[in-house]
């Protein structure tokens, strides 16, 4: 069975001006996920990106370069279409696509996804998640509760959210379904800290006092 990684790097981005080469603690953003990459147990690692820099940093470092093609680099462009066209050219029996927004992700819980997917027949893909117990509306109509009842709050029914930093989904299911998500996915449950997407300056301001802190080891 053969299980790669692809990780997409666009050199420009809209509400943090070049975000996946933002420095952290004084290292490019880019290098805490790619860092990681080499102790995961993928068959084969690749790269996605329209960047001269990290082209060469892939060569360096002995990473699998695919040259983002100029449409997929569009705003327009997601996830999905990505993975789409990856599976074209990459021969696989599982996929996985992984963001280095979310830099915090442990190595063994990378690991253990690529477990679960691999041994799983029930589901068709994976993805990394986090669960809210507390009340929820929606266009001032609430979600998951009757205010007219009041549960406790430890009772309420969770709302569920991707965390955007991994997913995972077998060739079948992706080719079949044209998505990263298939139609009975496995919700991976991740710590607060993994579940970081960083979206905006706030959210590079707390990484960078999450990893000063932490003294933030790649593990």
């Amino acid at each position: 069975m053969k299980i790669v990684v692809i990780v997409p790097i666009k050199s420009e981005s809209k509400r943090v001006p070049k975000k996946n080469f933002k420095k952290v603690n004084k290292k490019p953003l880019y290098t805490y996920v790619l860092n990681k990459l080499k102790k995961c147990n993928f068959d084969e690692i690749y790269v996605d990106s329209d960047s001269l820099e990290i082209r060469n940093y892939c060569k360096k470092n002995n990473y699998n370069f695919i040259q983002r093609k100029p449409k997929l680099a569009l705003d327009t462009a997601n996830g999905n279409d990505l993975l789409n066209y990856h599976s074209t050219i990459i021969k696989a029996d599982i996929y996985f696509q992984i963001f280095i927004t979310a830099p915090l992700l442990k190595i063994k819980t990378i690991n253990k996804c690529i477990e679960i997917i691999k041994k799983t027949k029930k589901n068709d893909s994976i993805l990394t998640s986090k669960s809210v117990n507390t009340w929820f509306w929606f266009k001032k109509k609430p979600v998951n509760y009757n205010p007219k009842v009041l549960p406790r709050s430890q009772d309420a029914l969770p709302l569920v959210y991707e965390t955007t930093g991994l997913y995972g989904i077998k060739r079948k299911a992706l080719i079949k379904n044209r998505s990263r998500v298939g139609k009975n996915p496995y919700f991976h449950e991740v710590s607060d800290e993994e579940a970081i997407d960083l979206d905006n300056h706030k959210d590079f301001e707390y990484l960078e006092y999450y990893v000063k802190k932490n003294l933030y080891r790649a593990d």
